[in-house]
């Protein structure tokens, strides 16, 4: 079975001592958690004080937002994987639709910096999704499919369960429209049959695919109760410590 991953995106918010208090807060809501993975994904100045708060709780990773393909050089404003992984993170977001839609990465782009990822030591959450335009021109398993084979190209087979597929339709992103469980459900057996074609069916298989889009503890757990989601991406609400420990809690009552 694969083990659901709740990943908390906090995208431009907290500083690091706001981090700390909001760390605070979720390991005294969530206490114990045995049978998911939880990510907190901070900005980096905030990534630091992460760290050094989840180590009160061994199941709690921390990530980073974005980062660089390259390992050095004159980039300015820019993080690569080997300072990533200088601060203990786990996890790195690549190919987020706001990095694509808001700052022009392409596929090319991504797949440069998922292979860097890898050969890091950094476990990819790779983002692909479609826009409202798409699915209205029934362009989803096309735009899905492109994503998936031009962003992973040139991963080796051994690396593959090493990747967090994140689905996330643009259009349910930070606008309270939620794609439907069997909307959902649909386009995560579509990538997973992408990455079958890819690799081979067992190791697609034990790939694990997120969901992101307006993910709350109202519509979380039939979410995660459909057979090939295998978590979720979250991004407003989990600014809240109580919010995004109620979804954990209902990926939790989803296994049962």
């Amino acid at each position: 079975m694969r083990k659901k991953i709740l990943a908390a995106n906090w995208k431009m918010n907290l500083t690091h001592t706001e981090a700390e208090s909001y760390l605070q807060s979720f390991l005294t809501e969530i206490g114990e958690v045995n049978d998911v993975e939880v990510v907190v994904l901070p900005p980096f100045t905030a990534i630091p004080a992460s760290v050094s708060a989840s180590e009160k709780m061994p199941a709690l990773r921390i990530g980073a937002q974005n980062m660089h393909w390259a390992k050095s050089g004159a980039f300015t404003g820019e993080v690569s994987a080997t300072m990533l992984r200088a601060l203990y993170v786990k996890y790195v977001i690549l190919g987020h639709s706001e990095r694509r839609t808001l700052f022009g990465e392409t596929d090319e782009i991504v797949n440069r910096k998922v292979r860097a990822a890898l050969d890091a030591g950094l476990r990819p959450i790779f983002c692909v999704g479609e826009t409202l335009h798409e699915r209205d021109s029934n362009q989803v398993e096309q735009v899905l499919g492109r994503q998936i084979r031009q962003g992973l190209d040139g991963v080796s087979q051994k690396d593959f369960t090493e990747i967090v597929v994140a689905y996330e339709p643009c259009w349910a992103i930070g606008t309270g429209r939620t794609a439907t469980p069997a909307q959902a459900e649909q386009a995560h057996a579509f990538i997973r049959s992408v990455l079958a074609g890819i690799t081979d069916g067992p190791t697609a298989e034990k790939v694990r695919i997120q969901y992101g889009g307006s993910v709350k503890p109202d519509n979380a757990e039939e979410l995660m109760r459909q057979k090939n989601i295998d978590g979720a991406l979250i991004g407003g609400a989990s600014l809240d410590p109580r919010s995004f420990a109620q979804i954990i809690r209902c990926a939790e009552a989803a296994l049962i």
